[in-house]
């Protein structure tokens, strides 16, 4: 699942019990400027990741850049939008439109990546299940039998059940009381808003506005103030101004029925979604000639976002600068409205590694991976061909130390770790927290063993689907992009290095604020030491810097961390 837009049930509350007046009234939250997360602590104020300085060390020493690929795996991209458009990857082996596999490789018009939830009918997947609930009506018969004997079961049928057990956990132990007051308040939520929007739309004169365009607008009658403090108040409070009114309520709908459906599952099994459209056998890796070109299907908000913070044209004069400055972006769809499918991942991460892809971005997860061998097959694959992937932490403030959540590191058929993959967590600045003055958002998963390094992830503005449309978004999901845009900036100053090399690069030059803040999941305050590998934030100065001195400095790369497999390059 998209680890990125979140409406908060407390905003949801808030709106239905406050008053109109109060309602009317600013968010509690702080500004904060645009692009707050690109800037220095010493030179802005702010704790972004000191991209500006970078870019003057790198003029200092006269480099030039390479053009290298990024590859996002996500929900899909907006091929119009202005500042994405003009930084698209395109297959220099396809020929656009013919409908022929030119460069046969078994995707037909692949022009700009592929789209893993579709079919060659044109058909696209949007909704899907949780993964818990694939899990756990696919086992339960054999398992719920009366005739079940666990002691029967051989070393692989263990692993099964065990993973079946804790997707019954997650559905069956879940507050199910809780669960249903929170749906049928986002419920009342949603359709407040979905009514105030009418009575906006017929107010303005317009059936698109933003919040931005709401908050100026001067309601003449009693109707009109109410419905505008209903949405305004939910703009402000989730940081999204600047999207539209059409993108959030749909955002918000989708949000709505993804809590309809974990309710829903206990006691019905999840539709098919996927297998009615793709029609694929999902247990065979080599049946992959299914998908479409389409990178633009069901809803492309958030790899829309996420393509934006790592590479938006620079200097153009519109929207957003992005981090990298000579990227191209390959886009991979594999994401619905519900839970991603290993498979999918799986050919994915191939793709990229296939098509000359150097850094692969991942904001998106879930606590169950059925078919986790093949995901590690592909990872070590992506190491073999000198690719860095880059996985968003998740944000259920949780110790992912102790707390399953896939895809991650760790191969199934021993102990080693993949030394080509970043986790990274979400990190924020005091003038976002004005309760906590901290550096940690609320929601944020960590882990001292789990967690490689924290990013800026809070109130990221970025591109969003429209031609010209730009918003702020919290979660891992864009702290990941930022990382995964530093790790871009590297490669193309200095191809030379290796995956292991860059994250090297990435997480032995992170900064620490001097103060501690709240942990997520307590009151208690804590460094970035005690909850992550690397101790800091990740900061783009720092990291090239390191760059520069392994390119230049053959002793220094006696320092770095051998890998526990070999490195092939094609």
């Amino acid at each position: 699942m998209r680890r990125g837009f979140k409406v908060l049930i407390f905003s949801a509350t808030l709106l239905i019990t406050y008053t109109t007046t109060r309602a009317q009234g600013k968010s509690a939250h702080a500004e904060l400027p645009k692009s707050w997360e690109m800037m220095d602590k010493e030179k802005d104020g702010y704790y972004g990741i000191s991209l500006d300085t970078a870019y003057g060390f790198l003029r200092s020493k006269g480099l030039k850049s390479k053009t290298i690929t990024v590859a996002v795996i996500d929900t899909g991209i907006d091929t119009l939008q202005e500042d994405l458009k003009d930084i698209l990857w395109v297959n220099p082996k396809e020929i656009p439109g013919n409908g022929i596999d030119d460069d046969h490789n078994g995707y037909v018009d692949d022009v700009h990546g592929w789209n893993f939830l579709g079919n060659k009918d044109g058909r696209n997947v949007t909704d899907d299940a949780s993964e818990e609930g694939r899990v756990y009506y696919k086992y339960k018969q054999r398992f719920e039998d009366k005739d079940f004997d666990k002691s029967s079961l051989k070393e692989d049928e263990k692993e099964t059940y065990s993973m079946w057990t804790k997707a019954k956990k997650k559905i069956m132990g879940a507050d199910t009381e809780a669960g249903a007051v929170d749906l049928v308040m986002m419920k009342r939520v949603v359709n407040a808003c979905l009514k105030s929007d009418s009575i906006l739309q017929k107010a303005m004169g317009k059936t698109e506005y933003t919040g931005h365009e709401l908050e100026a607008f001067q309601p003449t009658n009693t109707e009109g103030k109410t419905a505008k403090s209903v949405l305004l108040y939910l703009f402000r409070e989730e940081h999204l101004m600047d999207m539209t009114n059409k993108m959030f309520l749909e955002e918000f709908q989708e949000e709505t029925d993804q809590e309809a459906k974990k309710i829903e599952q206990r006691e019905t099994p999840p539709k098919n979604y996927r297998h009615d459209i793709v029609q694929d056998d999902e247990s065979d890796i080599n049946d992959r000639n299914y998908g479409n070109n389409n990178v633009m299907a069901g809803s492309p908000v958030h790899g829309t976002h996420v393509s934006g913070t790592i590479a938006a044209v620079r200097n153009n004069g519109k929207g957003i600068n992005g981090i990298a400055d000579n990227v191209r972006i390959m886009m991979l769809r594999v994401v619905p409205n519900g839970d991603e499918h290993d498979k999918d991942i799986a050919l994915a991460i191939r793709y990229a590694a296939d098509n000359g892809a150097k850094v692969v971005n991942m904001s998106f997860g879930k606590s169950l991976s059925p078919q986790k061998q093949l995901i590690d097959d592909a990872v070590k694959y992506a190491e073999e061909k000198g690719v860095l992937l880059v996985h968003a932490a998740g944000n259920e403030a949780e110790n992912i130390d102790s707390t399953d959540n896939f895809p991650n590191p760790n191969f199934k058929d021993s102990k080693n770790r993949a030394p080509n993959w970043i986790t990274v967590g979400a990190s924020s600045d005091p003038a976002a927290e004005p309760v906590t003055k901290g550096y940690i958002p609320y929601f944020t998963n960590f882990g001292k063993k789990e967690v490689d390094v924290f990013a800026p992830g809070t109130r990221i503005y970025s591109t969003l689907p429209g031609g010209n449309k730009y918003g702020e978004f919290d979660g891992t999901s864009m702290a990941s992009p930022m990382v995964t845009g530093i790790a871009a900036l590297i490669m193309e100053y200095f191809p030379a290095l290796t995956p292991e090399q860059v994250k090297w690069c990435l997480t032995k030059s992170v900064s620490e604020p001097s103060t501690k803040s709240k942990k997520p999941d307590s009151e208690q305050m804590v460094n970035f030491s005690d909850i992550s590998v690397s101790g800091g934030i990740v900061n783009a100065l720092g990291a090239v810097k390191m760059a520069y001195m392994l390119t230049n400095d053959p002793k220094s790369k006696e320092v770095m961390p051998k890998s526990s497999f070999s490195n092939k390059k094609d």
